[in-house]
Protein backbone atom coordinates (compact mmCIF):
# COMPACT_ATOMS: atom_id res chain seq x y z
CA UNK A 1 0.00 0.00 0.00
CA UNK A 2 1.23 3.53 -0.67
CA UNK A 3 2.25 5.54 2.44
CA UNK A 4 -0.87 7.72 2.19
CA UNK A 5 -3.04 4.68 2.82
CA UNK A 6 -1.87 4.56 6.44
CA UNK A 7 -3.50 7.93 7.01
CA UNK A 8 -6.63 6.84 5.17
CA UNK A 9 -6.91 3.64 7.22
CA UNK A 10 -6.40 5.55 10.48
CA UNK A 11 -9.13 7.99 9.58
CA UNK A 12 -11.48 5.18 8.51
CA UNK A 13 -10.89 3.49 11.86
CA UNK A 14 -11.46 6.77 13.68
CA UNK A 15 -14.72 7.05 11.77
CA UNK A 16 -15.89 3.69 13.12
CA UNK A 17 -14.76 1.23 10.45
CA UNK A 18 -13.20 -1.57 12.57
CA UNK A 19 -11.97 -3.49 9.51
CA UNK A 20 -9.55 -0.65 8.76
CA UNK A 21 -7.58 -1.65 11.86
CA UNK A 22 -7.10 -5.17 10.48
CA UNK A 23 -5.70 -3.69 7.27
CA UNK A 24 -3.49 -1.22 9.16
CA UNK A 25 -1.63 -3.63 11.44
CA UNK A 26 0.45 -5.41 8.78
CA UNK A 27 1.39 -2.10 7.17
CA UNK A 28 2.72 -0.36 10.30
CA UNK A 29 3.94 -3.23 12.48
CA UNK A 30 7.42 -3.54 10.98
CA UNK A 31 8.21 0.13 11.32
CA UNK A 32 6.81 0.30 14.86
CA UNK A 33 8.97 -2.69 15.80
CA UNK A 34 12.04 -0.95 14.32
CA UNK A 35 11.34 2.13 16.47
CA UNK A 36 10.97 -0.07 19.56
CA UNK A 37 14.17 -1.96 18.78
CA UNK A 38 16.02 1.33 18.36
CA UNK A 39 14.86 2.38 21.84
CA UNK A 40 15.85 -0.91 23.44
CA UNK A 41 19.17 -1.39 21.61
CA UNK A 42 21.26 0.09 24.41
CA UNK A 43 19.17 -1.34 27.25
CA UNK A 44 20.79 -3.64 29.78
CA UNK A 45 20.86 -7.39 29.14
CA UNK A 46 17.94 -9.28 30.55
CA UNK A 47 15.57 -6.33 30.35
CA UNK A 48 12.01 -7.48 30.93
CA UNK A 49 10.54 -5.21 28.27
CA UNK A 50 11.00 -6.54 24.73
CA UNK A 51 10.41 -4.66 21.44
CA UNK A 52 7.26 -6.67 20.71
CA UNK A 53 5.73 -5.81 24.10
CA UNK A 54 6.64 -2.15 23.66
CA UNK A 55 5.04 -2.10 20.20
CA UNK A 56 1.88 -3.77 21.45
CA UNK A 57 1.47 -1.39 24.38
CA UNK A 58 2.10 1.66 22.20
CA UNK A 59 -0.24 0.34 19.50
CA UNK A 60 -3.07 -0.18 21.99
CA UNK A 61 -2.66 3.41 23.14
CA UNK A 62 -2.46 4.68 19.56
CA UNK A 63 -5.70 3.08 18.44
CA UNK A 64 -7.47 4.34 21.55
CA UNK A 65 -6.84 7.91 20.38
CA UNK A 66 -10.04 8.51 18.48
CA UNK A 67 -9.86 12.31 18.78
CA UNK A 68 -6.70 12.57 16.68
CA UNK A 69 -7.18 13.74 13.11
CA UNK A 70 -4.37 11.89 11.36
CA UNK A 71 -2.77 14.09 8.73
CA UNK A 72 0.03 11.88 7.46
CA UNK A 73 1.92 8.67 7.98
CA UNK A 74 4.86 10.52 9.58
CA UNK A 75 2.56 12.05 12.20
CA UNK A 76 1.35 8.57 13.17
CA UNK A 77 4.90 7.29 13.63
CA UNK A 78 5.87 10.46 15.51
CA UNK A 79 3.03 9.92 17.97
CA UNK A 80 4.01 6.24 18.23
CA UNK A 81 7.61 7.17 19.05
CA UNK A 82 6.43 9.63 21.68
CA UNK A 83 4.22 6.97 23.29
CA UNK A 84 7.09 4.46 23.33
CA UNK A 85 9.34 7.03 24.96
CA UNK A 86 6.76 7.65 27.67
CA UNK A 87 6.33 3.92 28.25
CA UNK A 88 10.09 3.41 28.60
CA UNK A 89 10.48 6.41 30.89
CA UNK A 90 7.65 5.12 33.09
CA UNK A 91 9.31 1.69 33.12
CA UNK A 92 12.70 3.21 34.05
CA UNK A 93 11.19 5.40 36.77
CA UNK A 94 9.40 2.40 38.26
CA UNK A 95 12.58 0.35 38.23
CA UNK A 96 14.54 3.20 39.80
CA UNK A 97 11.95 3.53 42.55
CA UNK A 98 12.26 -0.17 43.29
CA UNK A 99 16.05 -0.25 43.23
CA UNK A 100 17.06 3.30 44.22
CA UNK A 101 19.10 4.28 41.20
CA UNK A 102 19.97 0.82 39.92
CA UNK A 103 19.47 -0.24 36.34
CA UNK A 104 18.98 3.21 34.84
CA UNK A 105 18.15 2.95 31.14
CA UNK A 106 21.05 4.35 29.11
CA UNK A 107 20.26 6.06 25.84
CA UNK A 108 22.77 7.97 23.66
CA UNK A 109 22.16 11.39 22.14
CA UNK A 110 24.07 11.68 18.89
CA UNK A 111 24.18 13.86 15.82
CA UNK A 112 23.00 11.56 13.01
CA UNK A 113 20.80 12.28 10.02
CA UNK A 114 18.40 9.73 11.45
CA UNK A 115 18.74 9.98 15.18
CA UNK A 116 19.32 6.33 16.00
CA UNK A 117 20.96 5.33 19.25
CA UNK A 118 24.48 3.97 19.34
CA UNK A 119 25.43 1.84 22.33
CA UNK A 120 28.74 3.50 23.23
CA UNK A 121 27.64 7.03 24.25
CA UNK A 122 25.10 6.70 27.05
CA UNK A 123 22.58 8.95 28.74
CA UNK A 124 20.11 8.28 31.48
CA UNK A 125 16.66 8.13 29.84
CA UNK A 126 14.98 9.56 32.94
CA UNK A 127 17.44 12.50 33.01
CA UNK A 128 16.90 13.03 29.29
CA UNK A 129 13.13 13.01 29.76
CA UNK A 130 13.40 15.51 32.61
CA UNK A 131 15.63 17.75 30.48
CA UNK A 132 13.17 17.47 27.57
CA UNK A 133 10.42 18.62 29.91
CA UNK A 134 12.45 21.70 30.80
CA UNK A 135 13.24 22.31 27.13
CA UNK A 136 9.56 22.02 26.26
CA UNK A 137 8.79 24.82 28.72
CA UNK A 138 11.32 27.02 26.89
CA UNK A 139 10.74 25.86 23.32
CA UNK A 140 7.97 23.38 22.57
CA UNK A 141 9.08 23.18 18.93
CA UNK A 142 12.66 22.22 19.83
CA UNK A 143 11.40 19.55 22.24
CA UNK A 144 9.11 18.13 19.56
CA UNK A 145 11.98 18.08 17.04
CA UNK A 146 14.04 16.03 19.52
CA UNK A 147 11.16 13.61 20.04
CA UNK A 148 10.63 13.09 16.33
CA UNK A 149 14.29 12.96 15.30
CA UNK A 150 15.88 11.18 18.23
CA UNK A 151 13.10 9.00 19.52
CA UNK A 152 11.11 8.62 16.30
CA UNK A 153 14.16 8.20 14.08
CA UNK A 154 12.69 10.61 11.56
CA UNK A 155 14.71 12.46 8.96
CA UNK A 156 14.85 16.25 8.78
CA UNK A 157 12.32 16.15 5.94
CA UNK A 158 9.87 13.87 7.77
CA UNK A 159 10.13 16.01 10.90
CA UNK A 160 9.44 19.15 8.85
CA UNK A 161 6.39 17.46 7.32
CA UNK A 162 4.96 16.45 10.71
CA UNK A 163 5.53 19.90 12.21
CA UNK A 164 4.45 21.81 9.10
CA UNK A 165 7.66 23.85 8.96
CA UNK A 166 10.63 24.16 6.60
CA UNK A 167 13.61 21.82 6.72
CA UNK A 168 15.83 24.78 7.67
CA UNK A 169 13.61 25.46 10.70
CA UNK A 170 14.01 21.83 11.76
CA UNK A 171 17.80 21.95 11.25
CA UNK A 172 18.09 25.07 13.41
CA UNK A 173 15.80 23.68 16.12
CA UNK A 174 17.67 20.36 16.11
CA UNK A 175 21.07 22.06 16.46
CA UNK A 176 19.85 24.37 19.25
CA UNK A 177 18.07 21.56 21.11
CA UNK A 178 21.11 19.26 20.96
CA UNK A 179 23.37 22.00 22.30
CA UNK A 180 20.92 22.88 25.07
CA UNK A 181 20.44 19.23 26.08
CA UNK A 182 24.19 18.57 26.13
CA UNK A 183 24.65 21.53 28.46
CA UNK A 184 21.75 20.48 30.69
CA UNK A 185 22.77 16.84 30.87
CA UNK A 186 26.42 17.64 31.57
CA UNK A 187 25.40 19.68 34.61
CA UNK A 188 26.65 22.95 33.12
CA UNK A 189 23.10 24.32 32.95
CA UNK A 190 22.90 24.95 36.71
Amino acid sequence: MPPGDVTELLNLYRGGKREALDDLVPIVYGELRAIAARYLRSERDGHTLQPTALVHEAYVRLIDQRDVEWQCRAQFFGVAAQLMRRLLVDHARGRNRRKRGGGVLVVPLEDHDVAAPAPDDGLDLVALDDALGRLEALSPQQARVVELRYFGGMSIEETAEVLGVSTMTVKRAWAMARAWLRRELSGEGD
